[in-house]
């Protein structure tokens, strides 16, 4: 059954209450490991949050109001209509919630580049969780932690045990930990596109599950600007240049990550001279964006010298992983090496975090 027939059966069935008054859905929407502007996002559409407010009655979005995990814990699965979660799974009461909201929700949506593809919080897969927690607990300079002292999953006090979510060696995407329905990318999604997704809701018109609601093509569809796709000798920092306003980024030396980028955000970024720095995450049949933005840029340089090469690449471009994974290295063809474990001797993954402590992880999540 595709998604469309789904979603026009549940609105057929239910759209007036018995009372006569009109059937509302229920939405929900959740915040993850990041930084809380896709729930800021949403009301971008402005005026037409009026008409999300008439066609759905929140059933759990704890930014905006009151509601226990407990009180979702309680609910029939599939009760929740539509499910936006926002965030990628960076300890155990992500995870729980990614799974409690999956078995709730008929459609869960992975609302922006974390939840999508691990945005900014996943660069922290290029460290261990050991350095992670030493830099913020430790080695910052205004951070005074003479006793040493880390975050503990329990803690024994004087009224009883004490419960912190489990930081998990390694950050994963939503679609690594549950199935997921529909992709709405963009850190943020811009609000045309999030009104696009919305309507395709309201109006039974979902595509097949597993598409992204938006468009497949990529930002330079979307740039006005010129390509000559000349070749290049430097890469220039955007400190360093003041761009020609008509003429294509990447053809004035400046690493625009548009070419390998999907498209959704009008290219907005390169209209006000600034470069395309890849948040709505790999295009359309493109599995590793690093790797086809590396693919690009080594296509334009004017340079057969090993060397020379070498040179423009280390000048330009200082930090190769940001650069090319700014948003998208969790669910890259990157993945963390094998480590000898210290217990038995024998090599395993360190990207364990899921398969770790499963009693932790039902007493982890908070809010209950």
């Amino acid at each position: 059954m595709t998604g469309k027939s789904e979603v026009q059966a549940e609105r057929e069935k239910g759209d007036a209450a018995p009372d006569g008054e009109k059937h509302k859905r229920k939405l929900a929407m959740y915040w993850a490991a990041s930084c809380g502007g896709c729930e800021i996002a949403l009301l971008g559409i402005n005026e037409k949050i009026l008409t999300v407010s008439d066609a759905f009655d929140i059933a759990f979005w704890p930014c905006i109001a009151d509601g226990k995990v407990h009180d979702v814990e309680a609910m029939p699965d599939g009760s929740i209509d539509l499910c936006l979660f926002n965030g990628a799974i960076r300890n155990s009461e992500n995870e729980y919630m990614a799974r409690l909201l999956r078995a709730k929700s008929k459609i869960l949506v992975a609302f922006g580049s974390c939840a999508i593809d691990g945005g900014i919080p996943g660069l922290a897969n290029l460290s261990s969780r050991k350095e992670l927690l030493d830099t913020v607990y430790q080695d910052l300079p205004a951070t005074e932690n003479p006793d040493h002292l880390r975050p503990q999953v329990e803690t024994t006090v004087e009224e009883g045990t004490l419960h912190l979510p489990l930081f998990y060696k390694t950050l994963k995407t939503l679609s690594q930990c549950v199935a997921v329905d529909y992709y709405l990318p963009g850190c943020p999604p811009e609000p045309e596109q999030i009104w696009k997704a919305l309507t395709a809701v309201l109006e039974g018109r979902l595509p097949e599950k597993g598409a992204v609601l938006g468009p497949v093509s990529t930002v330079c569809d979307e740039c006005p600007r010129t390509r000559s796709e000349k070749k290049i000798n430097r890469f220039y920092r955007t400190w360093q240049i003041i761009p020609d306003p008509d003429i294509c980024l990447l053809d004035q030396g400046i690493v625009c990550c548009g070419i390998a980028t999907g498209a959704g955000c009008g290219a907005c970024c390169p209209q006000m001279n600034m470069p395309c720095i890849g948040c709505y995450g790999p295009p359309e049949g493109v599995d590793d964006q690093g790797a086809q933005l590396m693919s690009a840029l080594g296509s334009i340089i004017d340079s057969r010298d090993p060397d020379e090469i070498d040179r423009i690449i280390q000048e330009g471009i200082p930090d190769p992983a940001g650069s090319f994974y700014r948003f998208s290295l969790a669910s890259s063809l990157l993945r963390r090496s094998q480590l000898a474990s210290k217990e038995n001797g024998k090599r395993s993954p360190t990207a364990t975090g899921f398969a770790e402590s499963a009693g932790i992880r039902e007493k982890a999540h908070v809010g209950s």
